[in-house]
């Protein structure tokens, strides 16, 4: 298979498409969330922009989004030092190597994927004083697959108890990105442990997390169905990688 620039595998996509794909993922969530019963507005959504450029990044924002998502450190950095100024709320929401913690520490608001308390220390250490708290999710491996980062689900109570020895990261909830089910129903099961694992961190801890960062674009009516307040989407707002 042909190798593509991460930059340009998207540019066939025509910017209306974003605004286009914005309004319809809104109104999946706005539907979810009546569904379930949950409040509207109270799904949080990420745009998911690994690959995208920043002038299509900014064409997103344009059309309403207020929240960007990366997985790289060095793709981030072009984007936000292109989009400085924007009212945007930068999340990290890929593996963050310890040798790149510091961008991350200085110029990001949120981290998805935390699932070392090495990490945390290093983050806790180049956070700088004058910014709010880093928010912070630990990320579970749900299905304990060997090819996915992220603590296993006994060992959550005791990275939540370092991270709350860091007073300048914010221990906000979990994240996880599950194994892919086929169905509503058997997507729910995922998202249904996740969720009872932060219920459960409630009863170990003594914070009170609040974000359930979980879904993505085939399965985010799921997610919302079992609590999810973040959902990560990425294919359904500027369509399907070429490669």
């Amino acid at each position: 298979m042909a190798m593509h620039d991460p930059i340009s595998i998207y540019h066939s996509v025509p910017v209306e498409h974003i605004r286009k794909s914005l309004i319809l993922v809104q109104k999946r969530i706005a539907a979810a969330e009546r569904r379930h019963g949950r409040l509207p507005g109270s799904v949080r959504l990420v745009a998911a922009g690994k690959g995208q450029s920043p002038e299509r990044l900014a064409q997103a924002a344009a059309s309403g989004l207020r929240d960007l998502g990366e997985n790289y450190v060095q793709e981030a950095l072009a984007k936000l030092d292109s989009l400085e100024g924007a009212d945007l709320t930068w999340h990290f929401i890929g593996r963050l190597q310890a040798n790149k913690t510091r961008p991350v520490a200085e110029r990001f608001a949120w981290l998805h994927a935390l699932d070392h308390a090495r990490i945390a220390s290093r983050l806790h250490r180049q956070r700088p004083a004058g910014l709010a708290p880093l928010n912070v999710c630990i990320q579970v491996n749900l299905d304990a697959e060997p090819a996915k980062v992220g603590v296993v689900p006994d060992d959550i109570p005791e990275l939540a108890r370092r991270i709350l020895e860091l007073p300048r990261l914010r221990l906000r909830g979990l994240m996880a990105l599950p194994r892919p089910r086929q169905g509503h129903a058997q997507q729910r099961k995922s998202f249904r442990r996740l969720r009872e694992l932060l219920e459960r961190l409630h009863e170990e801890t003594d914070c009170k997390p609040d974000t359930l960062s979980m879904g993505t674009t085939v399965d985010l009516e799921a997610a919302v169905a079992e609590g999810a307040t973040i959902v990560r989407v990425g294919t359904g707002l500027f369509g399907p990688r070429l490669g």
